[in-house]
Formats: structure tokens, C-alpha cells, sequence
């Protein structure tokens, strides 16, 4: 009794760790193939569970979701002869497992494959352009292309790159000194442009205001002139009213007035006694 127990626990043993051993799970972010002595036997995609045949068959498995590569920062020449130091990166994923698997086998391999790819495609793309189109023009077109051409390399990997971009683009250090000497200059002369363009539109404005200063006095002093002799037309003509009434009477009250006029405290004045400014000092005449 106790044998047979002891074989069928056995054999229940055997049965699960067979099973075991023939039964395989595939997650939701993964792939895989099947190979069986090293010849490929099929391919799985779906997640879930899955058999192969225990010993023999063995299952490679690789990454379904999309993989980033950042690359190292290189030196590149554009088409003006400008040097640049490009940092770069690369979106990618496995389409295809058994190329891969044939071809470059792990990530880091596929990896290296890429940074290959990507460095003399972005080499020789930029090549082609300026500076000026690289950094601020051109530039998501051209990397897009970049990528275009990388991915078409890619697809003899099982590889597809699905984008390739600049994360930054700088002068080497060693040019960096002069190329920010001639910014400051260019800067310091669109400035003095500037001061001078500030300075010549001064001057025009203080030359109009100037010119209409004169202009408003010209015209505040003929305003002011015509009413002095608006003022002077009218007192001679006030007189000659005044005169025309009474002659005497009028020479009496200017001839007091000039008395008023000239002979102030502690004034001499010498004149003989019948001048006729002093005819109204005189005594007048007996009849």
C-alpha cells in the first residue's frame, strides 16, 4: 500500500513539474518566440498562457512597448562649415522578434545598431543644411526625415524607429567664446542704430518745436502790437474829441500833467520866466 502511494505521489510529481515546465505565461508588454534547438518554431504575441515542449523548446522574449535611446552628444559639421554638438534621442520598438532575434538578439544590441544608424543618418542630414535651419528653422522637418531614413535601416533589425530628435544642439566650447564676442558686437551696433535713429528724431523735434515757438511769439507779439496801436488809434482819438471841445481846457490839463510829469520833489529846472511851460504860473493879463 505504502508503495503504491509512494508511486502515484511520484508520478503526480512528475506530471506537474512536466506541466510546469511546458506551460509559459506572456505578459501584456511583452512578446516572444519559440525555438526548439535553436530553430525557430513560432512566434507569440498574445498575452496570456502558452505550451511548448519541455527541454526542447526554449522561449526568448522581448519588449512590446515603445523604447527610448538617448544617444551621446557628437560633433557634426553643417552646410556653412559651422561646428555643432548634437544630443540626441530615439523612439523605437520591436515589430519584428525573430529578425531581431536573428539579427541583434538583446536591447543593448539593437541599441548599439541604432546609435549607428541615427548618428550617420543625423550626420549626414545635417550636413545638408545651415546652421540657422537646423536650430530654428527647418528643424522638426528635417529630423523627421532623419527618422524616416533611419526607420527604412531599422526594418532589416525587426526594428521600427518611430521618431528621432535633437534634445539639444550647441556650439563646441571652444568656438562658443567668439561666437558670443560677435553677437555682443552685432547686439552693441543695432544699439548705437538705435541711439542715433533716437538721437536724429530728437533733433527734428526740438527743431519743429523750436520753429513753432517762434512762430506762436510772432504772432502773440503782431496780436500784441495790433492792439497797442488799436489802443494808440483810439486815445488820439479820444484827444482830438477832447480837444475839439475845449482847447484851452485841454492844453491846461496836459500842460498840468507834464508839471506833474517833471517836477517832482527836488527837481531844478531852468527856463526863463515867460516860457510858455510856465504860462500857467504866470499871472494872467489886465484887460
Amino acid at each position: 500500500m505504502n508503495e503504491k502511494v509512494i508511486v502515484i505521489i511520484a508520478v503526480i510529481v512528475i506530471t506537474a513539474a512536466a506541466l510546469a515546465a511546458s506551460l509559459f505565461t506572456v505578459d501584456e508588454t511583452e512578446q516572444a518566440i519559440v525555438t526548439q534547438l535553436g530553430k525557430y518554431v513560432k512566434e507569440v504575441k498574445q498575452p496570456g498562457l502558452h505550451f511548448k515542449i519541455p527541454l526542447i523548446q526554449a522561449v526568448h522574449r522581448f519588449e512590446a512597448r515603445v523604447l527610448q535611446y538617448d544617444a551621446a552628444a557628437a560633433k557634426i559639421i553643417t552646410d556653412d562649415k559651422k561646428h555643432l554638438v548634437i544630443d540626441n534621442y530615439s523612439c523605437w520598438k520591436i515589430i519584428d522578434p525573430l529578425k531581431f532575434y536573428k539579427t541583434v538578439q538583446t536591447e543593448f544590441g539593437a541599441q548599439s545598431r541604432l546609435d549607428d544608424i541615427v548618428f550617420s543618418e543625423i550626420r549626414e542630414e545635417l550636413a545638408r543644411h545651415s546652421l540657422t535651419e537646423i536650430v530654428s528653422v527647418n528643424r522638426s522637418q528635417i529630423m523627421d526625415k532623419v527618422a524616416e531614413q533611419c526607420n527604412e535601416k531599422a526594418g532589416d533589425y525587426g526594428i521600427q524607429v518611430i521618431d528621432v530628435r535633437i534634445k539639444r544642439a550647441d556650439l563646441p566650447q571652444e568656438v562658443r567664446q567668439s561666437v558670443y564676442d560677435r553677437m555682443k558686437a552685432e547686439r552693441e551696433r543695432i544699439a548705437k542704430k538705435y541711439r542715433s535713429e533716437g538721437e536724429e528724431e530728437a533733433v527734428k523735434i526740438r527743431a519743429e518745436t523750436d520753429k513753432e515757438k517762434i512762430i506762436l511769439l510772432a504772432e502773440s507779439y503782431k496780436d500784441a502790437e495790433k492792439l497797442n496801436g488799436e489802443g494808440d488809434a483810439e486815445a488820439i482819438k479820444i484827444y482830438a474829441q477832447a480837444f475839439e471841445k475845449d482847447a484851452e481846457f485841454y492844453s491846461f490839463v496836459r500842460t498840468l500833467e507834464a508839471y506833474e510829469k517833471s517836477l517832482g520833489e527836488g527837481t531844478t529846472i531852468v527856463l526863463p520866466s515867460d516860457s510858455e511851460f510856465f504860462q500857467y504860473f504866470n499871472p494872467p493879463a489886465k484887460e
